[in-house]
C-alpha cells in the first residue's frame, strides 16, 4: 500500500489518497472522525483547535460502507480558509507586500526551507511544514486500524511524561486503556496528570512550551512481519521512519532501547520458552528481533521536543535585512504531546497495515483472512 497527502495549514484543506487498500473492509466514517477529534483534544492545546473541528469527506473507494479495492481518497476542509483566501490565494494577484514573512522562527523549517526552495516569503514553507498535515495521516491510520481489527490487532497510545513529570503506572488491561482515553493528558496515573497540568499552566504563564515522551503498544501481532534480508524491509526501520517524520519528534526507540544501552547483554536479551507456543517472559526487545516481529507486544516510544512557537519569542535574523529580531509568533499550542500520541498511534497502524497486506495479500479482506489463517496454522506446527 502507499499514500500521498497534500495541503497547506491555512489552505482550502488537506487531501489524501490511499492506493492498495484491500476490498470489502467495513469502514465507519464516524470512527475516522473520532480519531480526528482525539487528535484535537488534550490539556494545553491552542486556539486553532477551537476553530477547526475536523471532519473527513470521502471522495472515492467506498460504496455502501465497504472498500472497493480502488484508491481511497478524502478531504479534510480547513474551516479557517475563509479568513485566509487573500493571503493564500491561488490566482496570480497583486497583494499587500506587508503579508510577506522574511523572519524565520528558531526550531521550525522556515530558514532551511526558504533557502532550499529559493523562497522570499517564509509562509511558503511554514504552511506545509505545519503539524496541521498530521490530520491527513490520522485519517490514513484510522482506515488502517479498521483493517487491522479484522485480525484482532489492537493499537493504543499513552503519554509517558510531560516536561519533568512521569506517569510510572503501566497499563495491563483494556480497562486501563479506557481510563487513559478518558484522561485529558492520556495518562493512567491521576496524580501524575494533575502534576502535568500544573507544569503546563506554569509554561503558559511564562510564554513557554513543553515536550514529552509518548508510547504506542500493539498487541496480537503475528510472528514474521518485516524481514531481515535487506535494510529497507526491516519493520523497526519502517516504524522508526513513520514515527520520526511526525512534526516535533526527535527520537524513537523500540522496547527499552536507551535503557538497554547501559546494561550487559545477559540483562537485556529476552530468553525463549515453549508451552504450546514460543514465548518470552521479558520484552526488552519491544516485540522486534532482526527486523521482524517475534509475537510479543510491539512497544514504540517517541521523544517530542517542546513546540518551537513561543509566546516569549527567541532571537532570529531577518532574511532580507539581516537584522536581529524577536521571532514572529504564530498561533500554537503549549503542549501537544497527547495529540502527538494519537498521530503516532495512527502512523504505526499504517505501517503495520502495510506489512500485513505485504505478507497476506491486498486484493480483498477475504484473501487476507485465508492466507492469515493458513499461516497461523503453520506457525503452530513449528
Amino acid at each position: 500500500m502507499r499514500f500521498l497527502n497534500s495541503g497547506e495549514s491555512h489552505g482550502k484543506g488537506l487531501v489524501g489518497i490511499i492506493e492498495g487498500f484491500p476490498a470489502n473492509v467495513d469502514i465507519s466514517v464516524q470512527r475516522i472522525n473520532r480519531e480526528l477529534e482525539r487528535r484535537q483534544e488534550g490539556y494545553g492545546r491552542g486556539n486553532r483547535m477551537k476553530i477547526e473541528r475536523d471532519k473527513v469527506e470521502i471522495f472515492s473507494g467506498i460504496r455502501f460502507g465497504k472498500t472497493l479495492g480502488s484508491p481511497l481518497s478524502f478531504l479534510i476542509k480547513n474551516k479557517d480558509w475563509e479568513n485566509w483566501k487573500l493571503k493564500m490565494a491561488h490566482d496570480k494577484i497583486v497583494y499587500d507586500k506587508g503579508i510577506v514573512i522574511t523572519k524565520p522562527r528558531p526550531g521550525h523549517a522556515d530558514l532551511s526551507g526558504a533557502i532550499k526552495y529559493r523562497q522570499e516569503d517564509v509562509r511558503n514553507i511554514l504552511e506545509r511544514a505545519s503539524a496541521r498535515e498530521t490530520a491527513s495521516r490520522t485519517v490514513v491510520g484510522a482506515f488502517s486500524k479498521q483493517l487491522l481489527e479484522c485480525f484482532d490487532i489492537k493499537i493504543h497510545s499513552r503519554v509517558k511524561c510531560i516536561g519533568t513529570v512521569n506517569d510510572n503506572k503501566t497499563p495491563t488491561c483494556e480497562e486501563d486503556w479506557a481510563r487513559i482515553r478518558e484522561s485529558d493528558l492520556s495518562v493512567l496515573d491521576k496524580t501524575a496528570e494533575e502534576q502535568m497540568k500544573i507544569e503546563i499552566d506554569k509554561a503558559i504563564e511564562i510564554g513557554e512550551t513543553l515536550g514529552g515522551i509518548i508510547e504506542v503498544i500493539v498487541t496480537n501481532l503475528p510472528v514474521g512481519l518485516g524481514s531481515h534480508v535487506n535494510y529497507d524491509r526491516k519493520i523497526d526501520g519502517r516504524i522508526a521512519q513513520a514515527v520520526m517524520s511526525i512534526q516535533s519528534v526527535k527520537g524513537v526507540e523500540i522496547g527499552n532501547a536507551f535503557e538497554n544501552a547501559a546494561k550487559l547483554g545477559g540483562q537485556v536479551h529476552d530468553e525463549i520458552y515453549y508451552d504450546n507456543k514460543y514465548y518470552r517472559k521479558t520484552n526488552n526487545a519491544g516485540g522486534i528481533e532482526g527486523g521482524m516481529t517475534n509475537g510479543e507486544q510491539l512497544i514504540v516510544r517517541a521523544a517530542l521536543k517542546p513546540i518551537p512557537t513561543l509566546m516569549s519569542p527567541l532571537k532570529s535574523v531577518d532574511m532580507k535585512s539581516k537584522e536581529s529580531f524577536d521571532a514572529v509568533k504564530e498561533r500554537s499550542d503549549v503542549c501537544a504531546v497527547p495529540a502527538a500520541g494519537v498521530v503516532m498511534e495512527n502512523a504505526v497502524a499504517w505501517t503495520i497495515a502495510c506489512e500485513m497486506t505485504e505478507k497476506f495479500g491486498s486484493d480483498s479482506i477475504e484473501e487476507m483472512h485465508e492466507n492469515y489463517i493458513s499461516y497461523t496454522k503453520y506457525v503452530k506446527t513449528r
